[in-house]
């Protein structure tokens, strides 16, 4: 029980630390790109920063509602990919934190602020002398567009995981071996049982 505990803690902590350096990765990139465009093109980041929170979530869903088996099968067909599927699925929790609470979480927070720039850059466009009413609700329809899209899009997402798990998993078993394979980059934990 103490080697579990231990375990649990060193993995919150790891995670922890990559969500704060990827959060500052991720908002200063989309701050610094957002601060040299229009609002359309700002819009347009925001969905995709949206829609990125959204298939994380998918994945993350996907990985713990998948099974081990299909894969097994793939694997000894030399499907590519298929071994670290495996992989992602004997570890789900684990990439179900990274993608749902990582990548999604800060998706979402970067969003929400990505989405204050546009509300800014949308009201002094078409806002010209308006009244401060005219600003306040162009803040309101837009952030809950935002929070209406992000929430359909997850629920949308989540019913698509658990039908298509095998799919997705299959799919992350592919990109997680393209990207040991040719970029010699290790996504996943080794292969043991």
């Amino acid at each position: 029980m103490k080697k579990i505990i231990k375990q649990s803690i060193k993995f919150c902590l790891s995670i922890a630390v990559i969500t704060f350096v990827l959060a500052a990765i991720f908002t200063i990139i989309s701050q610094s790109i957002l601060s040299g465009v229009g609002w359309i093109v700002g819009m347009i980041i925001v969905l995709l920063i949206v829609l990125i929170g959204v298939a994380s979530d998918m994945m993350g869903i996907a990985a713990t509602a998948a099974s081990e088996a299909p894969f097994h099968s793939m694997a000894s067909e030399k499907v590519y990919g298929a071994r670290n599927s495996i992989t992602i699925v004997r570890n789900a929790d684990k990439f179900a934190t990274f993608c749902n609470d990582v990548i999604g979480d800060i998706a979402g927070i970067i969003s929400g602020t990505a989405s204050a720039l546009v509300v800014i850059q949308l009201a002094v466009a078409i806002g010209d002398g308006q009244s401060s009413t005219f600003q306040f609700t162009i803040s309101v329809i837009f952030t809950s567009l935002v929070a209406a899209i992000t929430v359909g899009g997850k629920a949308l997402g989540k019913a698509i995981a658990i039908r298509a798990s095998t799919d997705l998993i299959l799919f992350a078993g592919k990109v997680t071996t393209f990207l040991e394979e040719n970029l010699r980059i290790r996504v996943l934990p080794s292969h043991k049982k």
